[in-house]
């Protein structure tokens, strides 16, 4: 099994290599694995050619070719990767909370950029986001309680079935199921208490869907 360095410095000339179908450079290499001479370059390049892993092209200067791949990762970088991994999971990103989501609201009137929320990076990736404050039980049934704050990703379209932000007749945004019924949109509350409401497709645009649930017990 190759050693830590060994095994960096392998994947980086491979990554390089398909790039630019060029060797990197010594100070390219001594970066990548954080050596300070160039000596050491050489002692893994002769290390990973001895293994036969590479091979120096001759007449070339510092011309390398990666002749095969390792099948096992050393340890050492398996527990970095999981750090890594890890600290991505853990990583907060802020995001803005635009206040109460309450029916007569449009999410342009009560939007403030200047108020913020610290969500699980993991939470917000691949797109753009913001938060609400649920007023109202009108969405119990689905596990969105009052008080609780939804993390919304910011799309003008939604799936039959999603749970979205809906703004009606430009100015009353609701959080609801959406379902299509012909030309018509059904905002489907989650509580057997409220009744769907059934509108004309152009009369309601979708601000968002749903894509995570924040919640602080006291």
């Amino acid at each position: 099994m190759l050693t830590e360095k060994q095994y960096k410095l392998l994947m980086f000339i491979n990554k390089v290599l398909k790039e630019t179908g060029c060797s990197p450079s010594f100070e390219e290499m001594k970066g990548a694995v954080g050596l300070k001479s160039k000596s050491g370059i050489h002692a893994l390049i002769a290390s990973l050619e001895e293994r036969n892993f590479i091979k120096r092209l001759p007449h070339k200067a510092r011309a390398l070719e990666v002749v095969r791949m390792p099948k096992f990762k050393p340890s050492a970088i398996i527990e970095e990767e999981k750090k890594r991994e890890q600290a991505l999971q853990t990583a907060a990103a802020q995001i803005p909370l635009y206040g109460k989501i309450a029916a007569g609201t449009p999410i342009e009137a009560i939007a403030n950029e200047s108020e913020q929320v610290s969500v699980p990076f993991d939470m917000v990736t691949r797109g753009q986001f913001y938060a609400l404050t649920i007023e109202g039980d009108s969405m119990i049934e689905a596990g969105i309680l009052d008080g609780d704050t939804v993390i919304i990703k910011k799309t003008d379209s939604a799936n039959n079935g999603d749970i979205a932000v809906a703004l009606v007749d430009e100015c009353e945004a609701t959080l609801k199921v959406i379902k299509r019924d012909k030309s018509d949109i059904l905002l489907v509350p989650c509580n057997k208490d409220y009744q769907t409401r059934r509108l004309p497709a152009n009369r309601v645009k979708i601000q968002g869907v749903l894509s995570g649930l924040l919640r602080q017990y006291h």
